[in-house]
């Protein structure tokens, strides 16, 4: 459920004409009001957003991949790493955390996520007394695709910086560097996500085409669109009154 369809337009402002009787394939007239509706679920994007994301959602033909440890749940799946670190490192892993987590380098680091767009959350953990260190994640997608499109962005030379901290990491762009990270990998016993269905991508549709209605819903336009008695068969619809009962609740 990948991009926004168009809202604007749905109701046009009342003319004599739309007081006739409605004939036909209701989707039809609904299409015609608003041309640029799309079925609920559609997965195509506008041509804006088609660069926005790396491999894992490009829809392009992927070579086979070896099964990868971690379990999944719908769409989703977790990674989680537990690692060595290296004696005396645990302060500087900490500050290159909260380094990495401030300023220009959290931008930076957003804005690559945003660009991947597969990534639900991430955590990084320190604990048994500064020797331990602990990676989890949740993500959409292949295991090597998740891996593969963090290291094309600065999210690789930060997991440089975080597990160089570990004992033996090789490297992001080690070629031994997955391997690395499976004999690390501790899958988990059970894995739930409360929405298995949604990827990253359709989490953020859904949030920009709600924003996208609320500011419909104040429009004085949208308040003479539902007072129009040209607009009641559509309006009388349990899909649109279940719109209208979401919208509310």
């Amino acid at each position: 459920m990948e991009q926004p369809p168009g809202t604007r337009g749905c109701f046009p402002p009342p003319r004599a004409e739309d007081a006739k009787p409605r004939t036909g394939n209701q989707d039809e007239e609904v299409r015609a009001m608003a041309p640029d509706i799309r079925a609920l679920g559609d997965p195509r994007t506008y041509p804006w957003q088609e660069s926005l994301t790396m491999t894992a959602t490009s829809g392009a033909a992927q070579p086979a991949q070896p099964e990868r440890p971690g379990r999944t749940d719908g769409v989703c799946g977790e990674f989680t790493v537990f690692t060595k670190i290296k004696p005396g490192h645990a302060d500087a892993l900490r500050q290159d955390l909260a380094t990495l987590a401030s300023g220009s380098a959290d931008a930076a680091g957003r804005a690559a996520l945003r660009q991947i767009g597969t990534l639900h959350d991430a955590r990084h953990v320190i604990f048994d007394n500064d020797t331990r260190f602990m990676f989890a994640s949740v993500f959409d997608g292949s295991w090597d695709t998740y891996i593969d499109d963090f290291a094309k962005t600065v999210i690789g030379s930060h997991f440089d910086t975080i597990f160089s901290h570990s004992e033996g990491f090789p490297g992001i762009s080690d070629p031994g560097v997955k391997d690395w990270f499976v004999a690390h990998q501790a899958p988990a016993k059970s894995f739930v996500s409360s929405y298995p269905d949604l990827t990253v991508q359709q989490i953020w549709k859904d949030h920009r085409v709600d924003e996208a209605f609320e500011e419909v819903l104040d429009t004085p336009e949208f308040r003479a669109a539902l007072d129009n008695p040209a607009n009641a068969e559509l309006l009388a619809t349990p899909a649109f009154q279940k719109l209208l009962e979401e919208a509310a609740a």
